[in-house]
């Protein structure tokens, strides 16, 4: 959860400066964050509000939001988990 709070807010912050200085201002990685704060609002924040989402589902869309970025930026979540969990770039 820590992770996928931090990176929504990156990705706010990318959102912010491109708002302010151009997309093209953005680096690679600031552009993943910017598409991670989309999805996070989209498919983890909006669930609607008759959706009875399970926490396991809610667990797999965590891990699948947190796939579109790098896992050299997943620097709060141990090596253990990311193999277990983080889906692989095919099974995206």
């Amino acid at each position: 959860m820590n992770q996928l709070f931090a990176a929504y807010a990156r990705g706010k912050e990318a959102k912010e400066l491109a708002v302010i200085l151009g997309d093209a201002a953005l680096s690679d990685t600031d552009k993943l964050y910017a598409k991670f704060a989309d999805a996070f609002e989209k498919e983890y924040v909006s669930q609607g509000f008759s959706e009875d989402r399970t926490i396991e589902k809610t667990l797999e869309i965590g891990w699948k939001l947190l796939s579109i970025l790098p896992r050299a930026e997943l620097k709060r979540i141990r090596d253990e988990y990311l193999d277990k969990y983080l889906p692989k770039a095919s099974e995206n």
